[in-house]
């Protein structure tokens, strides 16, 4: 359970030389993308433009295994259930974790391919890797 004190942690870094094959849309820098790429890109970044959804990420990726009880992300954010379940929900339909129910509680996993294309979007020469 999270406690009533700061914890400076960081996201880990992605290794960007991976490699990128089954790439799912080229670099911003790139060229032009299709529709369906831009459109996965945008909805994936649009997810994460919240701050309070950045912090939900950071939070899980921080925790062993990069997962973690709904119930644990409550009280360190300082909204109700309902409004982290929402937020979790636009990180989930986004791809950047996956959502598994345990009894009432429900657990997430950060997507660590997703991450790792959405870093590649924007760098040269390499790709992003993730499925929608």
């Amino acid at each position: 359970m999270w406690q009533n004190r700061r914890m400076a942690t960081s996201l880990p870094l992605a290794d960007v030389t991976a490699d990128v094959s089954g790439v799912c849309c080229p670099p911003l820098t790139d060229g032009v993308l299709e529709p369906g790429e831009a459109e996965l890109l945008a909805r994936q970044f649009k997810a994460l433009g919240d701050p309070t959804r950045v912090r939900l990420l950071s939070m899980i990726a921080a925790q062993p295994g990069q997962e973690a009880c709904v119930c644990d992300l409550i009280e360190p954010v300082g909204l109700s259930q309902p409004t982290v379940s929402h937020h979790m929900r636009q990180l989930v339909d986004a791809g950047l974790v996956t959502r598994e129910q345990r009894g009432r509680w429900a657990y997430y996993r950060v997507v660590d391919a997703t991450l790792l294309a959405l870093s590649g979007a924007l760098r040269p020469g390499v790709g992003p890797s993730v499925s929608p």
